[in-house]
Order: C-alpha cells, then structure tokens, then sequence
C-alpha cells in the first residue's frame, strides 16, 4: 500500500495514499465530527461540521472527502475551527425543533452530543423564520417529523443506495429544502419497504419507529391476559450495546432475565420456530426439486424483502416459500398447539416479538397471519424499544444473572441461532436438506461459502446425485441485481436466500442506533454475526430437525413435516402491491 507523509497538528503522520483527512486523523487518534458523512454512500461535505484548516488553503475545507497529499499540513482544532463548527451547529439549531427532553432520541442523538461539546446553548443569535412541517405517521411502522431534520441526507443514500428503491429525497430548494417523497406524499401511500435502514442512520430523532410499547405495558397489567414475549435470534447479540456493553456481545442470559422482571409470563425463544422454518421450507425446497415445483425458491422469513418483491417484482412471487417468517410461525403455534396445551382462550393470548426489523410492524398486520383466527402476533418490538422499557423499569441490566428460556418452547439448535446472519437461513436449510437427500448424516454441518457480510454470495453442493446452486444476497439493491440475473438467464439458482437489510437481521433497522463515528470505522455487521456463529458452535445440536421440542411439536400436533395442519397453520400467501 501507497504511504504519504503527513501532518496533523504537528505531529507527523504517514497514512494510504488514498485517504481523506476525516480517515488520516483516526491513524492520529483524532475523532473529526461529521453529521452527514456516512462511508461508502454519503459522502457529500454538506453538513460543514468537519471543516478543517489546511497550511495554503484560503478556505477551510471538509475532511470528510478532502483527500491527503504528501507534505500535507493539517490542523483539526484551531479557534477558525471550533468557531466554525460552534457556529454550524448553531445555524442548524435555528430552525430545529428543541424538545431534546422529550426526544426518544435524547442522550443517543447525534447532533445533542456535539451541541454539548461546542457549548451550543437553546438560547443564540439566530432565531428567526422557522418552516414547519407536518409530522408524517402515515407508515405502519414509523414516524416522520421534518422539523427536527437536519438535511444531512443520510437517509436518502440509505434508501437509494443500500436498498435501491429511493422512495424519500430532497423536495423544494434552498430555506424550504426538506426530506420528503415525490409530490410531498406521505410515507404510507409510497412503495416503502418498511426496513428502517433510514432509522438507524438519521443522526437526530427526525425519524423513529412507531413506539408500541405502551400496548405491551398495557397487556402486561391486564389480569385477564396470558403475555408471552419472543425474542429473534439476532437480538441476543445487539441489545447490549442499548446498555453500554461492547459490539457483538452476547447477552441471551440477561435478556430473558429482564424480559421476566418485566413481568412476562413466558420468555420463549424464536429460534426454535426458526427451525421449525427450516423443517418447512426444507421439505417444501425438496417437494419442489423433486416434482418439478417453482425454481428457484426464495426465503420469505424477510418481511422487508417480501413486501420489496410484492411491489417490485411481482412476476417473482411464484419463487417465494410459501412459509411464515419464524416470528409468525411461533405466534401461530403459539395461539394453536401451545395455547391448547395449557387451556387458554385464544382471545386472551398476547403474543410480544422482539424484532431487529421495523419490517415485523407491518409483517403482524398482513392477511393470511391469523392461524387461529386472531393474529398470530400482537405485537412487535424493536430492540430499541425493548432497551426503552428495560430502562423505564429501571432494571440494572448489567447487573442482572443469565437466566434460560422457559420450555419447552425456548429450545432450539445452533442452525435457529445463525438466522440472523446474511447466510444464515441459507446454511441452516442445508444442514438439513443435505441429509433429507442424501439419507446420510451430515458430518461437516458448516457451509462456510455462504458465511460473510458480502452483499451477493453463491456456491455449488453436490448433495448425492444432485447439484444444488444457491445464492445469498443482502440488501435490497443486492436483491435487485441478482433477481435480474436470474430473469435474463445469467444465472440458474435452485435456492436463494434475501435479507432486506445489508449484513441481514444483525443490520436490521429497528437494532440499537450507532452515531457515524462508529458506523464509519466499525464492521456492525461482522462482529455481531460473529455472536451468533460463535452460540451455533457453542449449542450441542447444530441441524434444526434434531430439535427435540420442535419434533415433540410435530408429533403431537402438526404431524409430519410439510402436512396438511402445518400448510394451514405455518404457511401463507402474498399479494402484488403497486410501485406508486
């Protein structure tokens, strides 16, 4: 690699020749602050926050896309500086709605931090006229409001280029410039996925998911109420951070104690309808392999990707499972065999998901999601609204003793554990479709080639006389390049796995908000994968047909893989929806 001699407050550096100032100082030790810049996809030297002086330039110039050159000189806090940004902050603050503490992104918000470090105070030079906009709750699963937008535009690279589909933008110019889709339609008349990937990059509390928790609360008072909670596989490896705690920790133990301290009566586990997915959508992958079914299938346990294909590509409906995602098929087995089994009224159960998915907002209120003629789920929470109600409980997270699942609906193989990986539902499926089609036992149950942050992975089995060609793609503008590949022929799958969201459910959009300085310098996705594969390896059974409650599931209630009951109870159907 190219070095080139640099220096940055006097102190000499050598840094890539290909570097920015912004990624130069972090060789330094030194953190520049940015607003609007976001790696790979938003580096646009809008929000002026970075500004830095450069030895020879007239004019101060933004870090975040300046490129380094030999003998460089840089200085990142002079008084032209600190003034500078103390002054930037205060031109954004003028026209933002101040409500910090009622935010629900006080304490975690981007633009709050440094307002605080400049000594930026709520009183300053430059209030005036101040454009106001109407808070947009027309989504199912979050909240728009403009007047605390800060133009940073880090949403709408999100959107664009992550998830290909662009269905928010910069609407007017100059002082009325403001985030919007086309013609100022609000957000639940447009072709939004739902994914949320706009959440968790939005410096301020501009956009948020629509907070269900006091249904939950309420549920949780009402005596006449059975409320069983379910928690996603990837959830154990992110809710730490909410608390502090290092990226990739795993904090299974605490998270089923805090859910029972908050009063749940059963803390089950999704993993284990994520392999009971896995047993359906084997079986059905095999049923169509064999009898000339519908090639190549495609998973269906991303709601945001479902409702992507709904509206973009309909025509590849057909391809999808027909199987509910694992938070639905718990809801179901819950409400049907479970609630049977201790002598509930359907009516009186409420079932509570803990999701990394904005995506499960819309996915509970979907047709077909009523196996016991009541929804299958209730309600579904992010894992930053279930952060809100740990800390409203004030339970010391931190301090609480690793607790296990309730039974028997809390037992579940390592294959459950790695679904929320980009290649994780893939892997998981081939651990038993290999042995279903071979009759032999699977001694090397990793698949590391679909294993990775990769937005598009492929690989070749040979599974006895049979190839099977399958694909992982993450992120919905990965999605897209690889359903046209496989519309023009270019390439010839028989299953594909498709997360909505880049690095799949671990990257979700309703997962702890990490400010840019972390975003921008830190593999997320990496290391909380890394979580999940390290519990797959950790469990003593690792291939979701070997689950023994899923099977003891199966044997009093749905009968066989793939049965009748299991159609009716597991599975679902989808609908075309309009682009526009």
């Amino acid at each position: 690699m190219e070095m080139v001699n640099i220096k940055m407050n006097g102190m000499p550096l050598s840094v890539p020749k290909d570097s920015t100032i912004l990624e130069a100082a972090r060789y330094a030790g030194i953190e520049i602050p940015t607003l609007c810049y976001l790696k790979d996809i938003n580096a646009i030297g809008a929000c002026r926050i970075c500004v830095v002086e450069v030895k020879g330039a007239k004019t101060l110039v933004t870090a975040c896309v300046y490129p380094v050159n030999e003998g460089m000189e840089v200085f990142t806090n002079t008084k032209r500086v600190l003034d500078a940004r103390k002054t930037t902050l205060e031109l954004i603050l003028s026209t933002h709605k101040r409500e910090c503490l009622s935010c629900i992104r006080s304490d975690n918000c981007e633009l709050q931090q440094l307002c605080h470090d400049f000594k930026v105070d709520d009183e300053h030079a430059y209030d005036g006229a101040n454009p106001t906009y109407p808070v947009d709750d027309s989504a199912v699963h979050m909240v728009r409001d403009d007047n605390k937008c800060i133009l940073c535009r880090r949403c709408v690279a999100a959107c664009a280029k992550w998830q290909g589909i662009g269905v928010i933008g910069p609407n007017q110019r100059g002082f009325n410039t403001h985030i919007g889709c086309a013609f100022d339609q609000n957000l639940g008349e447009v072709a939004c996925v739902s994914c949320g990937q706009c959440i968790v990059v939005c410096p301020t509390g501009a956009i948020y998911e629509k907070d269900q928790t006091a249904e939950v609360w309420e549920a949780l008072n009402d005596p006449t109420k059975h409320v069983v909670v379910q928690t996603a596989p990837s959830i154990r490896a992110t809710l730490g951070e909410a608390f502090g705690l290092p990226v990739g920790t795993n904090v299974t133990g605490k998270m089923v104690a805090a859910l029972r301290r908050l009063g749940f009566e059963k803390v089950f586990d999704t993993d284990l309808a994520a392999d009971m997915t896995i047993v359906e959508e084997a079986h059905e992958l095999v049923e169509r392999i064999q009898n000339g079914g519908v090639l190549p299938m495609i998973t269906s346990c991303s709601p945001g990707w479902v409702k992507y294909c709904e509206h973009y590509h309909p025509d590849m409906i057909p391809n999808l499972s027909t199987c509910k995602s694992p938070q639905q098929m718990f809801g179901a087995t819950l409400k049907t065999w479970y609630a049977q089994k201790m002598g509930w009224d359907k009516k009186d159960v409420f079932v509570v998901g803990i999701m990394p998915c904005t995506a499960k907002k819309f996915e509970v209120q979907r047709d077909d999601e009523d196996a016991a003629g009541v929804p299958d789920v209730d309600v579904s929470l992010t894992t930053r609204e279930l952060a809100r109600m740990i800390k409203r409980a004030s339970i010391n997270f931190n301090m609480l003793p690793d607790e296990e699942f309730d039974d028997p609906m809390g037992e579940s193989t390592g294959a459950g554990v790695i679904f929320g990986a980009t290649g994780g539902v893939m892997e998981a499926a081939l651990r038993t479709a290999a042995e279903w089609v071979t009759g032999k036992p699977l001694e090397n149950v990793e698949f590391t080639e679909v294993r990775g942050t990769q937005g598009i992975k492929e690989a070749s089995y040979q599974l006895g006389d049979l190839t099977v060609n399958v694909a992982v793609a993450s992120g919905l503008a990965n999605a897209k390049v690889l359903l046209d590949q496989v519309k023009s022929g270019m390439k010839n799958y028989h299953f594909i796995e498709i997360m909505g969201c880049p690095g799949g459910c671990v990257n979700g959009g309703g997962q702890p908000v990490q400010p840019a300085s972390v975003r921008n310098f830190v593999d997320l996705k990496s290391l909380r994968a890394k979580a999940l594969y390290d519990a797959d390896e950790a469990k003593p059974i690792r291939k979701s047909h070997e689950n023994p409650s899923l099977n003891r599931i199966y044997e009093e209630y749905f009968g066989e893989y793939g049965s009748h009951l299991a159609h009716r109870i597991l599975h679902t159907s989808y609908v075309e929806r309009s682009q526009f």
